[in-house]
């Protein structure tokens, strides 16, 4: 984006590659991780062998099915096996319909974690009917697998009418990304852990998983001065607070509004204040998404997600200074958002990161002319890239040319598919193990 203070992907905000709002008034569209779209005929199926019945219940369905074979005749012991199983189904599902639980549900579970971080909080039940509920537990209906369930078998024995218990919600994610959660489910297992019952739902709110990373002790980034439009209030947001340096006499044609009125009674002559417009070292991050591999494996692209912890690392070094922060994020849509001094915090940029997904088509068309209309007030390129080909050198190229310094990272763990020319300088070339094992402490 273009506008100060700007990121892209609003919810409020109409689509397209430019698209920008002012942090201040941020309102991210993330890319959450929704299942797809399956017919209501198998959702249902999948309600009733997910849910409904607990693993024994699944056991004993099997049981009941395998033992059907003596429905052919009545004189068949196996028959009578059948009978009795089937006769516990009937007695299960009666006594859930008479001790289905009405619970009222309290908790807060937090909306910001990072990956393979524990979740924890206590969810509070309070038993709303006039019988006692028994067996009472949690679960959650279309999880997804990157969020382990860890606390599924933990129980309430009993809760007498009016009476509230503590059931713990253990959550452990295991890949960064934004996930919509399915509504929490307390249930009753009463009797014997065939069956689940209860009606009530508790709706949860998106889950962020922000990237692991690893704090870098020094990094050597070329920096330098450029000339802000704007000076402070490109900082600060606040409008604009041009430094001022002394007073000079007026010359014919100046703004009125800078006279020195203190200074003209004093000096029997026209003063002006003199200001002088602030300079400060403006820094791109550049983080390359491309992966032309169309299937995604069930485990993420190792490269990918180091290229993505190398960048937290990055800016969170140098949202540490001065400096103001450009983070361009080259994926199926642009990222653009700004960031240091007084502009957001690191939480929102690694929000940014948790959002970012593989791009399999070139993005570098849109990035590169982004990138271009920023060069002319930009100090340093850091480029995170995961390949080295034509467009990536071409968006290089076109940074060194506009006078801007450079730090070119690429994380790759085969060979690169084209050598680096040697008029480019250095660049620092690292695997997915060395940066998520934590290898890596200075750039």
């Amino acid at each position: 984006m273009s506008r100060d203070g700007s990121q892209q992907r609003s919810e409020d905000g109409l689509r397209g590659d430019q698209r920008a709002i002012n942090p201040s008034r941020r309102k991210l569209r993330r890319r959450i991780e929704r299942p797809r779209y399956v017919p209501w005929t198998v959702r249902y199926f999948r309600y009733l062998w997910r849910y409904k019945l607990t693993p024994a219940g699944r056991f004993l369905f099997w049981s009941v099915l395998f033992t059907s074979a003596g429905m052919a005749t009545v004189a068949m012991p196996v028959y009578q096996i059948f009978c009795v199983l089937f006769s516990a189904y009937l007695v299960v599902w009666l006594t859930n319909l008479m001790f289905r639980p009405r619970l009222t549900v309290r908790g807060n579970l937090p909306t910001r974690v990072t990956a393979g971080e524990l979740i924890t909080c206590d969810i509070e039940l309070t038993n709303d009917s006039w019988r006692p509920a028994y067996d009472l537990m949690l679960w959650l209906i279309g999880l997804q697998k990157s969020v382990r369930f860890e606390s599924a078998n933990t129980a309430i024995p009993r809760l007498a009418p009016g009476q509230s218990g503590i059931l713990p919600l253990v959550l452990r994610p295991l890949r960064r990304g934004v996930y919509e959660m399915p509504d929490l489910r307390p249930h009753s297992t009463f009797p014997f852990n065939l069956m689940r019952s209860g009606s009530t739902r508790f709706p949860l709110k998106p889950l962020i998983v922000m990237p692991q990373f690893h704090v870098l002790r020094a990094i050597d980034v070329p920096v330098g001065l450029r000339y802000q439009p704007g000076g402070v209030a490109l900082s600060s947001n606040v409008g604009e607070s041009p430094e001022y340096i002394g007073n000079r006499d007026y010359v014919p044609g100046e703004p009125i509004r800078r006279l020195d009125f203190r200074s003209w009674a004093r000096l029997a002559r026209p003063v002006v204040r003199e200001y002088q417009e602030e300079y400060y070292c403006r820094i791109a991050l550049i983080l390359d998404t491309w992966i032309p591999q169309r299937r995604t494996p069930p485990e993420g692209f190792p490269e990918l997600e180091a290229a993505i912890s190398l960048s937290a690392s990055i800016a969170d070094s140098l949202c540490a200074t001065e400096h103001l922060i450009d983070i361009f994020a080259a994926g199926p849509e642009l990222y653009v958002f700004r960031a240091g001094r007084q502009l957001a915090h690191f939480d929102n940029v690694l929000e940014i990161l948790a959002s970012v997904a593989a791009c399999q088509d070139d993005p570098f068309a849109r990035v590169t002319p982004a990138v271009a209309d920023e060069l002319m007030s930009i100090t340093t390129s850091v480029c995170v890239f995961l390949d080295w080909d034509d467009s990536r050198e071409e968006l290089v190229r076109t940074i060194i040319e506009s006078g801007c310094q450079l730090k070119l990272i690429i994380v790759r763990d085969r060979p690169l598919s084209k050598e680096l020319p040697d008029d480019l300088g250095h660049a620092t070339v690292l695997t997915s193990a060395q940066v998520l094992s934590g290898g890596i402490d200075t750039l």
